[in-house]
């Protein structure tokens, strides 16, 4: 969190908050409170709990992708039990400052960014009920706000007033927890919107890489790649012919699909046919799109040659390659995703790997 103090602002808010009486502040809430369930709500798509310190925190992702921890739970993560006041459904100050940050001792720690980020989310849950809650990376900015302010106490008097002492203990506990995992990624493995993320993106990568129609046939892999292969494994290149051992076949798998971006070799070889030998039918970079697959593979075969060119054996190419262009890996347990269109047979007119 970035310490920017924005007095102006915080001052400016509380001179508006003042200047209103109480009658007025109750109906600006009540107004509010209907306006706020009124409109078209996003829609909780996933939803889980998970432990963090001492708590027991609730979140959800939502259409957008925005992931939130619900009202109640980030409270109680806090320190804090008080419940929202009646009719409101939120906890926060004419100011839009939510309840544990409007006391004048905290402001001094509180950044532009976080300020601007204390907006509450309002939401339909799965089942269709209200919910409440604020972005889940508020959590760890609100507890550095805390800590903040207890070492300016402890630096200027040595002690902390003992009404901020519970709120203080939660957010050391809630830093202490955060240390080693992520808030986002809490939120994601509780709610299970992790692996539909993975499966999401993955699709999202082949759709950019893998065309739905069968490209014309253009000579793409360079007689060095395959000479380079040949030295590399000690082999001698045959002179009269362009016949190649039939594993060459995986080794271009291994060097060149498997690296050029996740699921991309995995879904090649779905859409592409067998012949009644056992061969493919066709090229496999015939599939690739021509605005970002094609382009990608041949910058990576420029890659591989060089390497193949600086390396004494097919170890030591391997061990390059390996460092440069590692491969890309499904995440372990994600389904391998599908793309929507289908093989048109009619269009299969290539030969061979």
């Amino acid at each position: 969190m970035t310490d920017v103090k924005n007095p102006a602002r915080v001052k400016a808010a509380k001179a508006r908050k003042d200047a209103l009486s109480p009658e007025r502040r109750r109906e600006i809430a009540s107004k509010a409170a209907v306006s706020r369930w009124a409109g078209n709500l996003p829609v909780a798509e996933h939803e889980g709990d998970f432990p963090l310190g001492k708590s027991t925190v609730s979140s959800a992702v939502l259409q957008n992708g925005t992931r939130i921890i619900t009202q109640a739970t980030f409270l109680r993560a806090l320190g804090r039990s008080r419940s929202p006041k009646a009719g409101t459904g939120v906890l926060s100050t004419v100011d839009e400052l939510p309840f544990f940050l409007q006391a004048e001792a905290l402001k001094p720690f509180i950044s532009d960014d976080l300020l601007q980020s204390t907006t509450p989310i309002f939401y339909r849950s799965k089942t269709g009920g209200k919910g409440v809650g604020y972005d889940a990376r508020l959590l760890p900015m609100v507890a550095e706000v805390y800590l903040r302010f207890r070492d300016a106490e402890l630096k200027e008097s040595g002690s902390v007033p003992a009404r901020y002492e519970r709120m203080i203990s939660a957010a050391d506990v809630l830093i202490r927890a955060l240390a080693n995992v992520g808030i986002i990624a809490l939120v994601d493995e509780a709610t299970g919107f992790q692996n539909f993320r993975t499966q999401d993106a993955l699709a999202r990568i082949l759709n950019e890489y893998i065309a739905k129609e069968l490209q014309p046939y253009v000579p793409t892999f360079p007689p060095e790649f395959y000479k380079e292969i040949f030295r590399l494994r000690n082999l001698e290149y045959p002179k009269d012919s362009v016949k190649r051992p039939q594993y060459f076949g995986c080794l271009t798998n291994e060097v060149v699909y498997r690296r050029l971006a996740p699921g991309v070799l995995e879904e090649l070889k779905a859409v592409t046919p067998k012949l009644a030998s056992g061969r493919l039918s066709t090229h496999l970079f015939r599939r690739l799109t021509q605005t970002r697959g094609y382009p990608k593979l041949k910058e990576h075969l420029g890659a591989v040659v060089t390497m193949m060119q600086l390396s004494d054996d097919w170890h030591d190419f391997m061990k390059k390659l390996n460092r440069l262009r590692p491969r890309f890996e499904l995440p372990k347990g994600a389904p391998s995703p599908q793309l929507s269109f289908d093989y048109d047979a009619t269009q299969d007119t290539g030969k061979g790997l």
